[in-house]
């Protein structure tokens, strides 16, 4: 099982939550279902119930049976689709847009994304404060990216369809899409009026290398500034080739950015931070009774001593916030930036039957000064440096980290 920090949800129909129950209620064997005024042939096959559940099933199946009588459109009646439906309900109802089920397309697309390619636009998607579908980041050199999207844009609309109360599966299966084909998204921007702008997104096939390295020079030093775009499956590789290659250029100082990092996987993170730290904690993980667990440095590092400065914003999410935060509270190095997103949760990804897969909220994180990030409304940045948004060119959060180096 991989624990996930990022990624994916809220409400769907009501009179479906129950079908995923009704596999439990019937047991290890095969039944004929009968009702009365509705007499559907269904093969059941499922396990025996949790013990002490006590659900009356007929208020699903007489709303089943008035809509297979009474709906206009019998070809949207799909079993499977309402199957679905049921548990994706049932997982809504707890109102945590970061527990959600995936049904076999939303899983599809959630391996793909971790895997580092997939068709689209290259949006990272989340709620903010509000539950509303927004922006984490726009993925580096993607058509999200080069029209001009931000993250905290919220998404009002895609392809005409209002956003309001959609679930982050629905919302990534409506926006990714063939290549060559293109999508509307109704952009709404925090302190740019009221009124929603459309942007028309051609879909590419988004590759996305999650480390990538240059060099600069900070008056006599070489400085390498390491961007880390996110904690997928090949990250690790990634950042070991990396700083193999920092390490052999003679580098003198280091730059993480981490800004439009939207996270990925709490063991990549762990891994990445213990590049810098000489043991100790990295994060702990709270339970649901109140348990912290400490995640500590795991490896002997290869960049314990060399200056470090770390580059954050409002797009840096989750797995990149365990990272700024750990080197925050232990005094490895400072924060350069924005205040960043603010997700405190974990998520348990497991694959369930017939190509479906579920995210389930497990537990918070919490720096290793037991600060919690959704409390806080993000890491609060050492330094706070705006970009310019009248000025795509200039790097002024940047400039500032070389210049204190």
């Amino acid at each position: 099982m991989k624990k996930f920090l990022n990624d994916f949800n809220p409400k769907i129909v009501l009179i479906v939550v129950i079908a995923f129950l009704f596999g439990w209620q019937f047991g290890h064997r095969d039944v004929l279902v009968s009702w009365q005024n509705f007499k559907p042939t269904v093969n059941v096959t499922g396990k025996e119930p949790p013990k002490n559940l006590n659900v009356n099933f007929k208020l699903f199946w007489d709303t089943w049976d008035l809509l297979s009588k009474k709906y206009i459109d019998k070809a949207a009646l799909d079993p499977q689709r309402m199957f679905y439906g049921a548990i994706s309900g049932m997982v809504s109802s707890l109102g945590d847009p970061y527990t959600v089920f995936l049904p076999p397309e939303a899983q599809k697309s959630t391996q793909e994304d971790l895997g580092g390619a997939f068709e689209g636009v290259g949006i990272e998607l989340g709620f903010n404060k509000d539950k509303r579908l927004s922006v984490i980041a726009p993925l580096s050199g993607t058509p999200a990216d080069k029209a001009g999207i931000k993250p905290g844009d919220m998404i009002v609309k895609i392809n005409d369809k209002d956003t309001s109360g959609i679930s982050l599966p629905d919302a990534v299966k409506l926006i990714r899409g063939s290549k060559g084909t293109t999508v509307k998204l109704s952009i709404l921007r925090e302190n740019d009026g009221v009124e929603p702008k459309d942007y028309t997104l051609i879909r590419q096939t988004i590759v996305v290398k999650s480390v990538e390295v240059s060099y600069k020079n900070a008056k006599s030093k070489k400085v390498a500034v390491i961007k880390l775009s996110r904690f997928g499956e090949r990250t690790n590789d990634e950042w070991s080739a990396a700083v193999s290659d920092v390490l052999s250029q003679n580098t003198q100082a280091v730059i993480l950015d981490m800004r439009n990092n939207p996270g990925g996987f709490l063991e990549s993170a762990v891994f990445i931070a213990s590049e810098f730290l000489d043991g100790g904690n990295v994060v702990l993980q709270e339970n649901n009774e109140g348990l912290k667990t400490p995640f500590q440095v795991n490896r002997k590092g290869k960049l314990l001593t060399i200056p470090l400065e770390i580059l954050i914003n409002k797009g840096s999410a989750s797995a990149s916030e365990i990272v700024a935060g750990a080197i925050q509270d232990r005094g490895r190095g400072q924060l350069i930036g924005e205040k960043s997103f603010g997700k405190g949760t974990i998520q348990e990804a497991q694959d369930l039957d017939m190509g479906t897969g579920i995210h389930i909220t497990v537990a918070k994180w919490l720096t290793p000064n037991a600060r919690w990030v959704n409390e806080l409304g993000g890491l609060t940045p050492d330094i706070e440096v705006k970009m310019d948004p009248s000025d795509s060119v200039k790097d002024p959060q940047l400039d500032k980290a070389l210049e204190l180096l």
